[in-house]
């Protein structure tokens, strides 16, 4: 099971199990780590699972849809490395991905 990083917004570094075929949301929502809101439940229509990974922390990460750009340009914290948590699917090439939990919105 490939491992995910993640920083919360205290700045807390914890080491987490993701299944593959889960999104980055649903392995930090799984883990106990309630900072995402993820109002949406994953489907791509809020900005509420906003995260920042790491550049070269791990695998190629799947481009960034128009969906998931414009959502994203809504963020007062957008940055190089935001992305959708909800958008970001586990898998073995992605095993040591970093990721840190954007401020709300």
């Amino acid at each position: 099971m490939p491992k995910l990083i993640v920083t919360t917004r205290e700045g807390e570094t914890r080491n987490i199990e993701a299944a593959n075929g889960h999104s980055v949301m649903e392995a930090i929502r799984n883990a106990g780590i309630d900072e995402l809101l993820a109002i949406c439940g994953g489907c791509c229509s809020c900005a509420t699972c906003h995260v920042y990974v790491e550049p070269d922390s791990a695998g190629e990460l799947s481009a960034v849809s128009e969906t998931e750009d414009d959502l994203l340009d809504s963020s007062d914290h957008r940055k190089a490395g935001s992305r959708l948590s909800c958008q970001i699917i586990m898998s073995d090439e992605l095993d040591g991905l970093k990721v840190e939990i954007a401020p709300e919105d």
